[in-house]
């Protein structure tokens, strides 16, 4: 492990030679972090992101027997499509992270079938104010344009999602290089989280990431670090 600086904000970087060796490491660091919230406040809540990388990391996860009925799991951000589609994010946790020991786990979804993107961030926001805030543990991904949490480069909503006083819970994005119109958890809510790991995987996105922090770049990804009160751990393996 490597502690890096960025502009006073400090980051761990955790190098893995393989993928299956840091879906291990990651899921126990979350576990501990989750057992440790349910011991000081009788629950813990979960965001986690999407895609094909966590796979591996949700599996593992799984696996470990902590205090699942006590725990609540979201979503860090969202496609605009059903549960039952390949893209859907929900579809991804369901497949592999609400399985065996976290069978018992609450899982909170942010797609719903309204009428617009908006009205189903509206609906999200009403689900989710209940929960007991803030974030024990947040797990994000990253794209090779460095963003994140569906803070896309292009979105013409970055403005409001990168608010680090913004006091929504879930906004909207609209972004032409994501494909379709996205629900997600904005800045303020992500960074005020009790732990922070980034999951990224091969040379690519460690060559994005490395870029993300060179000096004059503005990328999602570097927002997110420069906001948080804490390291972010960046879990990387080729």
């Amino acid at each position: 492990m490597a502690r890096e600086q960025l502009n006073g904000t400090a980051y761990n970087w955790h190098a893995f030679a393989g993928r299956q060796e840091l879906a291990a490491a990651l899921a126990g660091h979350v576990a501990g972090r989750l057992t440790k919230a349910i011991a000081e406040r009788g629950t813990g809540l979960l965001a986690v992101s999407g895609g094909t990388t966590p796979a591996k990391f949700f599996a593992a996860l799984s696996m470990i027997p902590i205090a699942w009925d006590k725990v609540t799991v979201t979503l860090v951000d969202e496609r605009f499509v059903p549960a039952s589609s390949p893209r859907s994010n929900a579809g991804l946790v369901a497949a592999n992270l609400l399985q065996n020991a976290a069978a018992t786990a609450r899982f909170v979804p942010l797609y719903h079938d309204n009428a617009s993107i908006e009205d189903a961030a509206v609906s999200d926001s009403a689900a989710l104010q209940s929960l007991s805030w803030p974030l024990d543990v947040v797990v994000l991904g990253m794209g090779t344009d460095g963003h994140t949490a569906s803070f896309f480069p292009d979105a013409e909503e970055l403005a409001k999602l990168l608010d680090p006083s913004s006091e929504r819970i879930v906004l909207p994005v609209h972004a032409a290089s994501a494909g379709e119109p996205r629900l997600t958890l904005p800045l303020a809510r992500i960074v005020s989280a009790g732990f922070i790991a980034l999951h990224i995987e091969g040379e690519e996105k460690r060559t994005a990431f490395e870029d993300a922090m060179g000096l004059g770049k503005r990328k999602p990804i570097r927002a997110v670090i420069e906001a948080t009160q804490r390291p972010v751990e960046v879990f990387w393996a080729r």
